[in-house]
């Protein structure tokens, strides 16, 4: 059974941080790994060490140069915004390996990927104004790729979950499991808006990336959710993050940072967004030289993405929150 928040965040955060919503309707119980659900700080390991102020240049994983697998040549494409293309990549994976839920995992990148560059998420507007960052997309979602997002989530979580089922430290299945609730927080809060169940998913997605970096501490994909959930959970206005914590749930904003620049110097998959991640944040945090000089890397990895040259073109313009 998934852990869920205690009692004191499902009754004050429906009421004092969200203006009244109602909660979700409770899903149907699912046989998963309990997830703590206190705070967003992995246990502590060699690759979360801060990163320095002015950090290196980040070199591409190999995987960006010459694609081994049709994952590794999917999420290429996707990082060339070809969405279309990717999915090929990905059904090729999926047809020669049923079994591997990493496959699945990466169409829902796609389709969520596909959501975000649609809606402007991953831009510097975007992560300069709270009121989207923390509030969601100020329109509506495309319905067709939300319905594919979450059916083939669904799958990638069953797959997931059943080598899990036949061994619980089966790195594959950890990170289906990290990547796809790490995502669903995503899709829940950005594009659907429901704030309460994103803190759920969090939750779950936190206990997943906890649990592989246990059996693997070089899964730097795993950082990525950490990376995210702390980070967003420090942007909360004080009021917001004081009830919060009476519940049990915090965010660290430094850590976050620290956790996406772990992503960003060792993962796989999600390093390049990572990257990107760390460009956004650090316009944030006022700290534009690390934002070009990522802008720039990201721009000359992947020339044909005109949102990193955009981006990269803007950056003279910005300038971090008041």
């Amino acid at each position: 059974m998934i852990a869920r928040p205690n009692l004191m965040v499902a009754t004050l955060v429906p009421a004092l941080l969200l203006g009244g919503l109602p909660a979700p309707a409770p899903s149907a119980p699912r046989d998963r790994p309990a997830a703590p659900f206190r705070t967003f700080i992995p246990a502590p390991a060699p690759q979360s060490a801060p990163a320095p102020q002015t950090a290196p240049a980040i070199p591409p994983p190999s995987w960006v140069a010459a694609p081994v697998t049709p994952v590794d040549a999917g999420f290429r494409l996707l990082y060339q915004l070809k969405f279309n293309e990717a999915r090929a990549e990905f059904a090729v994976w999926q047809k020669q390996h049923p079994d591997d839920p990493i496959g699945y995992t990466a169409e829902a990148a796609g389709y969520l990927f596909e959501e975000f560059n649609n809606q402007g998420v991953l831009t510097s507007e975007f992560f300069m104004d709270d009121k989207r960052l923390l509030g969601g997309i100020p329109g509506q979602p495309n319905q067709r790729l939300g319905d594919a997002f979450h059916a083939v989530v669904d799958r990638a979580q069953k797959v997931g979950q059943a080598r899990l089922d036949r061994d619980g430290r089966d790195p594959a299945g950890l990170l289906a499991m990290t990547m796809t609730n790490g995502m669903l927080a995503d899709y829940t809060s950005l594009i659907e808006k429901r704030q309460i169940a994103t803190l759920h998913l969090l939750g779950v997605s936190e206990g997943f990336a906890q649990r592989l970096l246990a059996v693997d501490p070089g899964q730097g994909d795993a950082y990525v959710a950490l990376g995210v959930s702390n980070y967003i959970l420090a942007c909360l206005p004080g009021y917001k993050r004081f009830f919060l914590r009476m519940g049990g749930v915090h965010g660290d904003k430094s850590v976050g940072m620290r956790q996406l620049e772990q992503a960003a110097a060792s993962g796989h998959y999600l390093q390049p967004y990572a990257e990107l991640l760390v460009a956004l944040t650090s316009l944030r945090e006022k700290r534009p030289q690390r934002a070009q000089a990522l802008l720039a890397h990201l721009s000359a990895e992947f020339p044909e993405n005109a949102l990193f040259a955009r981006e990269l073109a803007k950056l003279g313009a910005l300038k971090g929150p008041k």
